[in-house]
This record gives structure tokens, sequence and C-alpha cells, in this order.
């Protein structure tokens, strides 16, 4: 079969080639398909279309259904086993944070040459604050990459390390001198920004998925660290309630009471990522992802309407063009917010209301 990617085939007809996008679109962000695998398939298909001499749209249905059944067929357990609600693993979400960070720096270092001048000064207070808060929100970051890879453990430090941190960048605000070491132009601190957001692309990912990924004990694991596992995984990589989670542990915990001779955990359940993968699918876990996206959009929004507050209240900000950054960030995250919210309050419909 034609392994010529997407984008070089040449459908006859534009309306195949709509139906092509869409397949790559669900593929991509719908089904969380690996890369390549969107390629693959649109191959396959671009060759039965020129042989069927028919559209897409008759040979193969809605674009949507098709990825859909076309992912749940030919996308490994294993492969899917190892994604997070968002359709990321490990080092990807490390590689967006990194990006992120980037980006901000980027933006933050060229909003202040707009509005303040080419040159910055550094100060002790400014490097020691400056480099704290940047300690503390990659720190934060990992945490919630361990969360999401189910290392709730390994959250917390993170967490504690955030914290001690930030705390020590806000004292040696106070502590230290402002008085100017040198200056240097907005531009050099830009670029440290952009580097930050080529290294995101250049992160050996495989590697840090790996550091995630906790290492196996010689033998298997005992039972207590494999049901560990699995309530880490169904909380954090797949996003259920603390309660759901605990009551699929505890039904593991009755079968192997219940069978006693039957072997370890593993022995009779399998692989713990996947045993977590089979327990998370269902009709739920497209509920429990808008849960997710909208506690993000909401926490979000809380965070920059108190900075936009903060501006506001101070008379020389109220004219800065933090205050428009601030207010254009809260109002995209607030609608953000309503929009889960109201995509949650419909899943929930769909799922209460009583099926024919």
């Amino acid at each position: 079969m034609s392994k010529t990617p997407a984008p070089e085939l040449s459908w006859a007809r534009k309306e195949d080639q709509d139906w092509a996008d869409a397949v790559q679109v669900r593929l991509a962000f719908d089904e969380d398909a690996p890369v390549g695998f969107a390629d693959e398939i649109l191959a396959e298909a671009h060759q039965l279309v020129e042989e069927a001499g028919q559209p897409a749209q008759e040979v193969f249905g809605d674009p949507a259904a098709y990825a859909r059944t076309a992912a749940a067929e030919r996308v490994s357990e294993r492969y899917r086993a190892g994604i997070d609600t968002r359709g990321l693993r490990p080092g990807e979400r490390i590689a967006a944070s990194l990006g992120s960070l980037g980006f901000l720096l980027f933006a933050l270092f060229g909003l202040t040459w707009l509005q303040d001048g080419l040159w910055i000064d550094v100060t002790w207070s400014a490097v020691a604050g400056f480099t704290g808060i940047a300690v503390a929100v990659s720190a934060g970051c990992v945490a919630f990459v361990a969360r999401a890879a189910g290392l709730f453990h390994g959250m917390w430090w993170f967490l504690a390390g955030a914290a001690v941190a930030m705390v020590s960048a806000v004292a040696l605000l106070e502590v230290l001198p402002d008085e100017r070491l040198f200056r240097l132009p907005a531009p050099v601190l830009m670029l440290f920004g952009a580097l930050l957001c080529v290294a995101a692309f250049r992160l050996p990912e495989a590697t840090i998925d790996r550091w995630f990924t906790p290492a196996r004990p010689d033998g298997g694991p005992d039972d207590e660290r494999w049901l560990t596992r699995l309530e880490g995984l169904l909380r954090g990589r797949h996003g259920m309630q603390a309660a759901e989670a605990r009551a699929h542990v505890k039904e593991v915990r009755q079968h192997l009471a219940a069978a006693p001779g039957s072997g370890t955990a593993e022995d009779a359940f399998g692989d713990v990522e996947i045993y977590a993968l089979r327990l998370s699918e269902g009709p739920r876990r497209q509920q429990r992802i808008t849960r997710q996206k909208f506690y993000g959009a909401l926490a979000s929004a809380v965070l920059f309407g108190v900075l936009t507050v903060d501006r506001l209240l101070d008379p020389q900000e109220r004219s800065s063009g933090w205050v428009a950054c601030f207010v254009g960030a809260f109002g995209c995250a607030a609608w953000g917010a309503v929009s889960e919210w109201r995509t949650l309050r419909k899943q929930r419909a769909a799922l209460a209301a009583p099926r024919p």
C-alpha cells in the first residue's frame, strides 16, 4: 500500500479533498492518533477511492465516523495506554510547557521593549526574583506532568519545590538591593525566549517518557505496587475522580482476595497501563476530558482576573499595555470556561437520558 503523505495526494474532486482534511483533523484532535497514522490511512483511502471511481463520502461515509473506526481498529492499546486526557505523553507535555514558557518570555520582554524602551536595568533583586519565579513555574509544570503520568508522590515533591522557590523569590525581592548592575537590550532577552521555543522541538521526548515511567522491578511488581500504580493512572492519566478510581482498585482487591491461588495482580489483569486504559474507556471518558478542560479554563480565568484587578487598582498601571493583555487573556479564559461548562452539561444530559 502507498505510504505517500496525505498533503501530497492529488484528490480528483474538491469534495474528496475536504473529506480527507476532515479525517486528518479528527484523527489529530479527537482520536489522538500517532504521528504518521493519518498519512497512512489517507493514502489507503485515496487508492480505494481511485479504484472505485466514486466520491470518498460514498465509499467511506462520514469522515468523523471513519476516523473513529480507523483509530479504534488500528491504533494499538499500547499506544493509547501511554497518552493522557489531552492526547499527550510526558515528553510532549514537557516540550509544550517549555515552548509556552519561551513564548511567554519573548512576549514579556517584547512588551517591555514597547512600553519602557530598548534597555532593561538588571539588579540583584530582579535576577533573584526572576530566577526564583522561573524555577517555581518550571517545577509546577513538571508537577502537572507527573500527575498526568499517574505519579502523585512525585507531583507533591515538585509542588513543594515550586512553593519553596516562589517564597524564596518573594523574600529575595524584598531584601536584595535595587541598585543597577548593568543594562541589557530587550531583544537579547527576547532571543532567550526564542531559544527556549527552539529547544522545545529538540527535546528527546522518548527519553523524557522513560523518566516518568516507574522502573519495573525484577520479577514484576508486587500487588500493592501494581494497585498503587493503577489508582495513579486512573486519576492522573485518565482523569477519573478519586472515589471512582478507588472503587476500581477495591474491586481488584476483592477479586484477588476471592481467588488467593490465582497469582499476582499482573497475572490476573495483565499490564497495569493497558488495564487502566480499558477501565477508563466508555461514554464517560469524554465527560472527564471536558471536566478537566473546564477546570483549567476556570483556573486561568481566575488568575488573569486577579492580575487585571491588581493592575487596575494601581493608578500608575491603569494605562499600561499589561492591562489590555490581562483583560484579553481573562476574556479568552472566561469564554473557554463557559463553553466547556455548556459542553459538560450536554454530555451529562446525554448520559442521563434513557436509552431506547
